[in-house]
């Protein structure tokens, strides 16, 4: 299929053949028909695309302070990369479309193939969104008009927050797309409108909209004879400027105790005296309505009730189709340009060159009747005879930014085969730049494919569990990133597949990278036929909202599982004895905590007689050190701060030793490659891989338990 992206770096606009997606759990795949360009949200997207660097960071103060943060905590070199990474990831455009079912995931029956819907999904011939984000169209509404729907609940959004009633006098401030489409609803509401712009070419649009009076720019005596002295009962701002005009002018035409929603976008310095006289009531506008934010709602699905929340995005969005065929809502009086998507760059063009743009409609082909998730890349990189092929599930910030560069650094010996990520358009991009010989969508593409020999998996951590089974089942070597699975099910499901396959099992890695740090194996050795022995492990990762898949027991597993299987790992390696028993406690709840789960101490005691304690901390200071530990034992002491400061006592005698800040990616990874291609034994013993994950499972029964939890160590 076909899809508009945005290159951040070059700024340039284009179009990309990309793989068909999967009908993901909870997921609705449509065949686009047609999508609407959203002239003020999309050109301020690419118009800051096109920007150089340093008018970026203009642009965006606050990514800025974000990318400081970053440099003092985790160093300049490696904050650099993620920025680069992050600005060659491109941008998918566009969120307002309309077309025909093809497939739907797992839990969606309220749509089937062949349904007519509208969607929240992106300018592309086959798209893939959440069955919260669709809405059936109605017989007599055509795909073109449908489209607009996404951007009309925008607007209809701002009109609910205005709490308008009928009767009542309301100004429109900007009367661009989202603008002419609120005026009609404003009338279908029963209110009388005034519209404002700067071109008269839009006011005498709103007049076609049901607008009862216009005028061009600030017309407050027109406004007072239109609302009389009282001032208008609200006001909804639709313009885009970054000037406080709009917010000054519609506080002084507003009633005492009148409504101001901001829809659009403005400077936003409010001027306290008319507020505080006048006691207005002044709200921002966010998206198409409650639940387009939520993570439970927009991904899981998980609607809110019917009572309690009236109007969600998904009931905005029905709302907006019934007033469409109603003929209360003419958005075909909006469309000025059509384009096939093959043209669609064109568009981008005219709105940001300044061309008088309202709906410019993308047009695309019929979907070919059989999905085409595999492309072929023209790759320039040929493989060596001896090189192992590889490819790769999953492209996120990590594959990217760490996982890949980490690669890189391993050398030669490595064929790239298959980049296979859930959204195509990652796929391609990382695939072709990379120089991989196919993208897809489908994970059974990298399985089936007789040139890959060993697979690394970094999608989520849910999906880890069945990955893993599927790829060894399938004859190949398997790095998964950590966690190896989420919930004890998971976990001992693939203990059974590998005991099943015994001596043939592929090798399976987990990404547990510390034990491989320079900085671990110099204590390691350190503490050579000393035992038993004290760690003490400081891991204060950032702070991460309670709503992110990270927190997620059902998705992330939860930042213990998710993330504390690192300390959990290196203290088993640091010791050299599986753990026995666990502990876990967390700081009580209370107002200003919003999940107990990572603020964590750990005790384990392992089976030489050793115990360890883990400090998982995520309620510091992010400029703080994230990872420190020490070990005891034998007349010993070892320091370690973030792999970079080695500090080892013994006899009274101090050494010291720097590795910069190394957490052992490279080295795991040719560590597993070596082993790929020369067999032997596996990097990290299937025993401790499996002691390590359990621990990780255990300690979070027993957060929930308030018990000590044993750990049978023959498993």
């Amino acid at each position: 299929m076909l899809q508009v992206v945005q290159d951040v770096r070059s700024g340039k606009t284009g179009v990309r053949e990309i793989p068909d997606p999967v009908a993901a759990p909870g997921q609705v795949v449509v065949a686009a028909a047609a999508s609407l360009v959203s002239a003020g949200t999309e050109r301020y997207v690419v118009e800051l695309a096109r920007k150089s660097l340093i008018g970026k960071a203009r642009e965006r103060p606050d990514h800025v302070r974000r990318v400081i943060q970053k440099v003092q905590q985790e160093g300049l070199l490696f904050t650099a990369q993620q920025v680069m990474a992050k600005l060659d990831e491109p941008m998918p455009l566009g969120y307002s479309s309309a077309g025909v079912v093809l497939a739907t995931g797992r839990g969606v029956q309220e749509y089937k193939p062949g349904d007519r819907v509208a969607t929240t999904g992106p300018h592309a011939g086959i798209v893939s969104v959440s069955r919260m984000g669709c809405a059936r169209v109605p017989d007599n509404v055509t795909f073109e008009q449908a489209a607009y729907t996404s951007v009309a609940s925008i607007g209809l959004e701002g009109v609910r927050l205005a709490k308008v009633t009928l009767g009542e006098r309301v100004l429109v401030i900007g009367l661009g797309l989202i603008g002419q489409m609120v005026v009609a609803m404003l009338k279908a509401s029963g209110c009388r409108v005034f519209g404002t712009d700067i071109d008269p070419a839009k006011l005498e649009l709103a007049k076609t909209f049901g607008a009862d009076a216009v005028g061009v720019g600030s017309p407050r005596d027109a406004i007072k004879n239109f609302a009389g002295p009282q001032g208008v009962d609200a006001v909804i701002i639709t313009a885009s400027t970054k000037d406080n005009g709009p917010i000054e002018f519609a506080a002084d035409v507003v009633r005492t105790r009148g409504r101001i929603v901001l829809v659009g976008v403005t400077g936003l310095n409010v001027p306290r005296p008319p507020f505080f006289m006048k006691e207005i009531e002044f709200t921002v506008s966010s998206s198409t309505g409650p639940g387009r934010l939520d993570p439970q709602y927009d991904e899981k699905g998980v609607d809110y009730p019917f009572g309690f929340v009236r109007w969600t995005a998904q009931r905005n969005m029905e709302s907006v189709l019934d007033m469409i065929s109603a003929g209360k809502l003419p958005v075909e009086k909006l469309t000025s340009h059509r384009f096939p998507v093959e043209r669609a760059a064109e568009a981008y063009d005219l709105i940001t060159s300044g061309s008088p743009v309202l709906g410019a409609i993308i047009e695309y082909p019929e979907a070919p009747a059989v999905p085409k998730r595999r492309i072929d890349l023209k790759s320039s990189k040929r493989a060596g005879s001896g090189d192992i092929g590889v490819s790769l599930i999953g492209a996120g910030n990590y594959a990217r930014v760490v996982m890949i560069p980490a690669l890189a650094k391993v050398g030669g010996g490595v064929a790239w085969r298959g980049m296979c990520t859930a959204r195509g358009m990652n796929a391609e991009h990382s695939g072709r730049k990379l120089g991989f010989s196919f993208a897809t969508t489908e994970a059974s593409e990298v399985f089936n494919d007789p040139g890959t020999k060993a697979v690394f998996i970094a999608t989520r951590h849910d999906l880890h569990a069945e990955l893993v089974i599927e790829g060894l089942r399938a004859g190949k070597h398997i790095f998964v990133e950590k966690p190896l699975c989420i919930s004890a099910a998971e976990l001992t499901r693939i203990a059974a597949v590998v005991e099943e396959l015994g001596d043939k099992c592929p090798m399976l890695m987990v990404g547990l990278n510390r034990r491989f740090a320079p900085a671990t194996k110099a204590v390691r050795d350190f503490f050579a036929g000393v035992s038993p022995t004290t760690v003490g492990y400081r891991f204060a990762s950032g702070y991460l909202p309670a709503n992110l898949w990270h927190q997620d027991e059902e998705v992330g597993g939860g930042r213990i599982v998710g993330e504390g299987v690192h300390a959990i790992d290196t203290c088993v390696s640091l010791v050299g004895s599986p753990p026995v028993r666990v502990f876990a406690e967390s700081v009580g709840a209370s107002r200003g905590v919003e999940t107990t789960d990572d603020q964590v101490f750990i005790t384990m005691r392992h089976a030489n007689g050793s115990l360890s304690n883990i400090s998982y901390q995520a309620g510091g200071d992010r400029a703080a050190p994230v990872e420190r530990f020490e070990v005891n034992g034998g007349g010993r002491t070892a320091h370690v701060d973030e792999f970079d400061t080695v500090n080892m006592w013994r006899s009274e005698r101090l050494t010291t030793a720097k590795f910069d800040r190394d957490r052992g990616h490279a080295n795991g990874f040719k560590a597993f490659l070596d082993a790929c291609k020369n067999g032997g034994a596996w990097p990290i013993p299937w025993s401790e891989v499996y002691g390590t994950m359990w621990a990780g499972l255990m300690a979070m029964r027993s957060l929930r338990e308030g018990v000590a939890i044993d750990i049978d160590a023959t498993e």
